[in-house]
């Protein structure tokens, strides 16, 4: 009998109430699933990215264990937060690699180019990091769709779940940071 979303939730629970053996439950319960998400990740970074899937799942799933404070709601958020981790660990291991290359140049790229295309470089990882961090400023739902959606792979209603809001909301949340991001790395001399 395969383990269902609640035994993960439970997991959590126990882990977050301190127990730490907890851990060695639900590494086999989700590691699959973190292996997807970090493959998709790396699929939209450049070819001969240093890290591996394997990698950055390994130290993904370090930093969530290590989390006493946070109150898990289930595999959904686990997941969706095991996926903002991922993207920290990639941008900042892009930025380093920027700053080792020629001071660490940047070019503004399109919010299309960069949402559709396979490969993401890390110049535009980084501007779009940059554009998220702007509208996080204005509106921080927003760019947590953005994350959660672009970034965590999850389709509106998990994103829904993860944000306690409907699916109407993150679908207009959706539509609107998809078209401000547009606009500010465009209006940024973008390509």
């Amino acid at each position: 009998m395969d383990p269902g979303p609640g035994d993960v939730t439970k997991l959590l629970g126990e882990l977050a109430g301190g127990r730490r053996d907890a851990v060695e439950e639900l590494v086999p319960l989700v590691y699959a699933e973190l292996r997807g998400i970090a493959a998709r990740h790396m699929r939209r970074e450049s070819e001969g990215h240093t890290l591996q899937p394997t990698a950055l799942v390994n130290e993904a799933y370090m930093k969530l264990v290590d989390q006493t404070r946070v109150d898990w709601q289930g595999r959904t958020h686990f997941l969706a937060v095991a996926s903002g981790a991922m993207r920290r660990i990639l941008i900042d291991h892009a930025r380093g690699r920027l700053r080792a290359k020629r001071g660490g140049e940047f070019r503004r790229v399109d919010i299309d180019d960069v949402l559709e295309k396979a490969a993401c470089t890390e110049h535009d990882l980084m501007d779009l990091t940059e554009a998220l961090e702007r509208l996080a400023a204005l509106d921080e739902r927003q760019a947590r769709v953005v994350e959660l959606r672009y970034f965590g792979g999850l389709s509106i209603e998990e994103t829904a779940e993860v944000l306690g809001v409907s699916p109407a909301t993150v679908s207009n949340d959706w539509a609107f940071a998809r078209t401000w991001l547009r606009r500010e790395l465009r209006g940024s001399g973008g390509a």
